[in-house]
């Protein structure tokens, strides 16, 4: 996402030259080239003009001190200015009311709020609150019987709904049965349309009334582009909106939608989709996201994500192995690759580092598909062949080909994968660290 966004805006900083300080002549051609870069992005048009406006009157007069060249001092000003259109910090959630805290999710259909709906469900639940999910979409096919399903698989309750009946009912008897059953959180899945029509704006305004809710949050396609913008106009006019969901930002979209909603509504960006998984849900940082937008990559959130997802007690295991040298095997293999998969897989890690540590890692890119087969190989050997791969000789090979619906040609590859691997185990448990960094580059899954 903003891919191309990032490479023009990553090439500011090599515009200006030796300049003491920032001025309007010698900033002309690098906000001209932060202009067409927004443009790109499918920034709304209103937003770049009042974006470039803020950011000549910051950066003209700006000092460039230290070591800094004129263009990483500009980089540094168009920085804060992207926090400052995004929302300046995090959003959280205000649910400080008496119980039940109502969330209204509301949005054209197609947005992704029926996903969202359980996703944030999920992240609720995380925190030890009761939560109930009800669908008052009574016009979608299968809506109902979504969230369902969806709630079963997130683990909340779910009070059942019915085409037949009127949306404003649902919500009135879903907050009831929230109260006498002490739910602390009703997240409510309205009706969406192809397009913006009064007959929704009516509906969705009844049942903001009906059940005044904590919060009201307008879930949005960040593919949409400068749709988007006149998508959030109407529901910004219909309903006093409290914070923003943005959909899959994970997608090849331009991603003006991330810049263009916070201006447009005054609503701060709460919430952002970054998979299609049910764990795909992440508060939305406005400086992370300036950092990632400008190259600089999201170190704090991939942290974040290896000490929520990392199995603690299975890591130091394998630290014991890799110190020992021993016992290393197709088993703790596999369970490596899971662990990555854990992650969002290699695209999902390479997304969150700094611009040019992903491009230096892009030669190391991973079929998906190709984890997937080399997971099924193993899975399609006995435990005794995972512990000693050794003993894998012709036949078994053919059987665990069978077994995994490959050839045999790709139960070698694995095989002299994890040999490379467990000489670079030996190589780590020895001190040779130089020669395993040499040696890594035989080691990527499916190459």
């Amino acid at each position: 996402m903003l891919e191309n966004l990032t490479d023009r805006l990553s090439r500011v900083a090599k515009t200006l030259r030796g300049e003491a300080r920032l001025t309007d002549a010698n900033i002309q051609e690098a906000l001209r080239e932060v202009r067409f870069a927004l443009l790109e992005a499918d920034v709304a048009l209103p937003v770049v003009k009042d974006f470039i406006a803020g950011l000549r009157e910051k950066a003209v007069g700006q000092e460039v001190v230290g070591s800094l060249t004129p263009g990483q001092a500009l980089v540094a000003v168009v920085q804060r200015e992207l926090i400052a259109l995004m929302g300046g910090a995090a959003a959280p959630l205000n649910l400080a009311t008496k119980p039940p805290a109502v969330i209204l999710l509301a949005g054209l259909q197609g947005a992704g709020k029926t996903t969202t709906a359980a996703k944030l469900a999920r992240l609720l639940a995380a925190e030890r609150r009761k939560v109930l999910l009800v669908s008052a979409d009574v016009y979608r096919p299968a809506a109902i019987e979504q969230l369902a399903t969806l709630a079963k698989q997130v683990g909340v309750d779910w009070l059942p709904s019915d085409p037949s009946q009127q949306p404003v009912d649902i919500v009135r008897g879903a907050l009831e049965h929230a109260r006498r059953h002490y739910h602390d959180v009703l997240i409510v899945d309205t009706a969406g349309r192809l397009a913006v029509d009064q007959e929704m704006m009516r509906e969705i305004a009844a049942l903001h009334a009906a059940v005044t809710p904590a919060e009201t949050l307008f879930v949005v396609d960040a593919m949409q582009g400068q749709d988007a913008v006149n998508t959030a106009r109407a529901f910004r006019e219909t309903l006093p909106l409290t914070g923003v969901i943005l959909t899959k930002l994970d997608g090849d979209a331009r991603g003006g939608a991330a810049l263009s909603v916070r201006h447009v509504t005054g609503a701060p960006i709460k919430f952002a989709g970054v998979s299609e998984k049910i764990d795909g849900l992440e508060v939305f940082h406005p400086e992370r996201m300036a950092s990632r937008i400008l190259g600089m990559g999201d170190v704090l959130s991939l942290v974040e994500e290896v000490h929520r997802t990392v199995d603690v007690e299975q890591a130091k295991k394998l630290a014991k192995k890799v110190r020992s040298g021993k016992g290393f095997d197709l088993t703790d293999f596999k369970a490596q690759i899971a662990q990555m998969r854990k992650m969002g897989g290699l695209a999902g890690m390479l997304d969150k580092l700094p611009a040019e540590l992903a491009r230096a890692a892009q030669g190391t890119s991973v079929d998906e598909r190709k984890i997937g087969r080399i997971e099924g190989i193993i899975d399609s050997m006995t435990p005794g062949e995972r512990a000693k791969p050794e003993i894998i000789k012709a036949s078994r090979k053919r059987r665990i080909a069978t077994g995994a619906g490959v050839s045999v040609q790709e139960v070698n590859q694995l095989l002299n994968q994890f040999e490379q691997t467990q000489k670079m185990m030996k190589m780590v448990s020895k001190g040779g660290v130089a020669k395993m960094l040499r040696g890594m580059r035989h080691l990527v899954p499916g190459r």
